[in-house]
């Protein structure tokens, strides 16, 4: 019969779950910065005190806000010993009895989600290529490659509110955002979940700023946005909805991979003023059906008119416009060309 014992402090599986990092994580920290625990169970085993894990939980709160992993560590090392440092939810080491842990046993937690940290966690933007950014920018990698959902939306809401949309999106979120992928094409479908969560999380901020500025204007013309059919990149398409929400006009968003058939029948429909159409690669951007889109004419007999075409990401050539097309470079010129149009036009459309 094996029983189990109960030793003080908790393992390093269950802090690491605690803080929704790999154990992996919580051991390169100690072996880079010497943020381990005061003391050890037998020399071997590491014993977490509250002390060590309000320690943990100032390096992980530091460190999502963009400051480097060094600095970092000994802040969070001067916070352990302080009669006030609080642990939040970390379970009890005698919680064994209701599942919770089980201890007095080598430490086998499987690794959580975030995959190992071993070429992760040392750089500056938690391993990823990020270059020269903002620090709210390494502070969202490094989140990010934590699967840590909650600084996610933490540190996205702050870059919006102090920043505004159009600099949090440049100089923030599509940074991040392109160093992942980039990450992500050199390891081999590694990273996969970061991307993932991270584009979640990214189109739940830019969602949430359409709620929150809802149209004041008197138009009522719309900017039709859609993805050409084959693309699935909507989040530059997102960022521009919330970009035009912002200034007041109104914005019908169909999102990724919208067939031809249906995209020509929502133009015709809804009688816009602007038609943005994304294309991500060469493969997606479709010059044919850009030009169907640009001759598509409503409005009342003798008056007919049609939308002006943006022809919107890197998919598209440099030739690609035709007749009633422009091609739009970044998210501040498209927010510029489609806001000139309706000052030129008065929201008219037709």
């Amino acid at each position: 019969m094996t029983t189990t014992r109960t030793a003080p402090g908790v393992s390093t599986g269950a802090v690491a779950r605690h803080l929704g990092v790999s154990p992996t994580t919580v051991r390169s920290w100690e072996q880079r910065y010497g943020i381990g625990p005061a003391a050890r169970e037998g020399g071997r085993h590491r014993r977490w005190m509250p002390g060590d894990v309000a320690m943990l939980e100032e390096m992980c709160r530091l460190t999502s806000s963009g400051i480097p992993p060094a600095e970092a560590a000994r802040a969070a090392v001067a916070l352990r010993g302080r009669p006030d440092a609080v642990v939040r939810g970390v379970p009890e080491a005698g919680a064994a009895a209701s599942g919770t842990l089980t201890t007095g046993a080598p430490d086998t937690a499987a690794p959580q989600a975030a995959g190992p940290a071993r070429g992760r966690q040392g750089g500056p933007g938690g391993g990823l290529p990020l270059g020269e950014v903002r620090q709210e920018c390494r502070g969202l990698a490094r989140a990010a490659v934590r699967l840590d959902g909650p600084a996610m939306d933490a540190l996205l809401c702050r870059a919006l509110e102090t920043h505004g949309l159009v600099t949090a999106w440049e100089e923030v979120m599509a940074p991040t955002l392109h160093a992942v992928g980039r990450k992500w094409e050199s390891t081999e479908d590694r990273y996969v979940e970061v991307e993932h969560l991270l584009s979640w999380h990214v189109s739940t901020a830019l969602r949430r700023a359409v709620v929150s500025a809802p149209v004041t204007s008197g138009h009522t013309a719309p900017v039709v946005l859609a993805c050409l059919p084959g693309e699935q990149h909507t989040l530059p398409l997102e960022a521009l909805a919330a970009g035009l929400v912002e200034r007041g006009l109104p914005t019908r968003m169909f999102g990724a991979a919208v067939p031809a058939e249906a995209l020509l029948a929502a133009v015709g429909r809804s009688g816009p003023m602007a038609v943005v159409l994304w294309s991500q690669s060469r493969t997606t951007a479709d010059g044919v059906l850009a030009r169907r889109v640009a001759a598509t004419a409503f409005g009342l007999k003798g008056a007919r008119t049609a939308p002006l075409v943006l022809l919107a990401g890197p998919g598209w050539s440099v030739r690609a416009a035709g007749p009633g097309m422009r091609r739009t470079h970044g998210l501040r010129g498209a927010l510029d060309v489609i806001s000139d149009l309706y000052a030129d036009g008065g929201g008219a459309a037709g």
